[in-house]
Parts: C-alpha cells; structure tokens; sequence
C-alpha cells in the first residue's frame, strides 16, 4: 500500500464513522439517515458498486466494498463529490513530489 492509498483509507474511514454517528442525533435515533443508508446499501450491492476497489483499495472480504460504498452514497451526491475532491488533491499533491 503506498502513501496515497493509505491516506485515501483515512479518508474514507473518518468519512464512515462521521456517516454512523448520525444514527443518534439529539438523544435520539435517527430513521431518516437509517432509511439513506437502507437505500444506499440497496443500490451499491445491487448494483455491484464498490468504491473501494475504484479507488484502488482492496477489500478481501467479499461484499465489504459494496456495504462501505452503500454507507457512503448514502450522503448523497454533494458529500462523495467532496471526498472525489480531497482524493483528487491528494493525488494531486503527491504527483509534484
């Protein structure tokens, strides 16, 4: 794994834990992002989507890559253009090095 893929997993795991803290919101549960992340994972393994292995991050348990991908479409469209954005200026970054 090179410097590049290891900073494109930080990204994505902070991505994935700040998407699950949204479950609890003002001392309650929310339904609303349970139902977006149903509807995600619904269209990323029905779809076979796996963002992980687009971005060159490889899953060795089947199927993870999709259930990530579910949670982070899950966002919506603003949200995984903002993570293609920072992807995008880290490689960037570190092709003038």
């Amino acid at each position: 794994m090179d410097l590049l893929q290891f900073t494109t997993a930080a990204l994505i795991v902070e991505s994935l834990w700040e998407t699950t803290k949204m479950f609890w919101q003002n001392g309650k549960f929310s339904y609303d992002k349970i139902g977006s992340v149903a509807f995600g994972e619904l269209i990323a393994v029905g779809a076979g989507i796996d963002f992980m292995a687009a971005v060159k991050l490889p899953i060795k348990v089947p199927y993870v890559g999709m259930i990530l991908t579910g949670i982070l479409i899950s966002r919506g469209s603003n949200f995984m253009h903002d993570i293609l954005g920072n992807m995008n200026n880290m490689h960037q970054k570190s092709k003038t090095k």
